[in-house]
């Protein structure tokens, strides 16, 4: 379960803050990948903060509420347009920068010397071009409640655009499946085309673009 033992053992290393990052919709046949930078101010919580695809939609919306009181949260999210003109990993790695920079942007006042900032990653060998100190964690996300707690908030984020998303396309049942690959999608995919969210460059959408 995720705790804060890598925090703990930054602080002591003398980080003066540490966060956690992120992210969701790696996977996805349409919309974008979302990430989130957490630097918790209070690990005191009444829900369960792990990582999101452990928790129930229920669970995850509570922590999210949580979450967002408790700490400095950024959000990053970049779309279908510039994942299929590079690649899901680049465009991971940038929804990720963003997401830092924006909770950095959060904080204000409140860290004089950029050097006490650390960042715990989830993933492995993440290429982040970012001016603060951080380490990629495999699975990070079940080991750092800070991790978790980006995990959760990115979830919910991307969950609520696709929900979003599916008054715009109803044909597809984005609010169901979020973009993912069920079979109900793929279904409507070949049924209806692909949509201005569908990602061009990933299998089967690209299938039926050329046929």
């Amino acid at each position: 379960m995720a705790n804060l033992t890598f925090e703990k053992a930054l602080k002591e290393k003398g980080f003066e803050l540490v966060g956690g990052v992120d992210e969701a919709g790696r996977g996805p046949l349409a919309g974008p990948v979302v990430a989130a930078a957490v630097i918790l101010k209070s690990s005191a919580f009444n829900t369960r903060i792990d990582d999101s695809k452990l928790l129930s939609p229920r669970q995850r919306e509570k922590a999210y509420l949580e979450i967002t009181q408790a700490g400095f949260v950024g959000l990053g999210v970049v779309g279908e347009d510039i994942i299929d003109t590079h690649n899901i990993l680049i465009a991971t790695n940038m929804a990720m920068q963003k997401a830092i920079f924006s909770c950095v942007s959060s904080l204000k006042n409140k860290l004089k010397d950029k050097t006490k900032l650390y960042f715990l990653v989830d993933g492995a060998n993440m290429r982040l071009d970012i001016p603060y100190a951080f380490r990629c964690i495999t699975k990070g996300d079940s080991k750092s409640l800070s991790i978790a707690a980006a995990s959760i908030i990115a979830k919910v984020s991307r969950d609520r655009m696709m929900e979003a998303y599916d008054k715009t396309y109803p044909l597809y049942g984005f609010k169901k499946h979020k973009g993912y690959p069920t079979k109900e999608h793929i279904l409507n995919l070949r049924k209806f085309g692909a949509s201005r969210l569908h990602r061009k460059t990933f299998f089967p959408v690209s299938e039926v673009i050329n046929k």
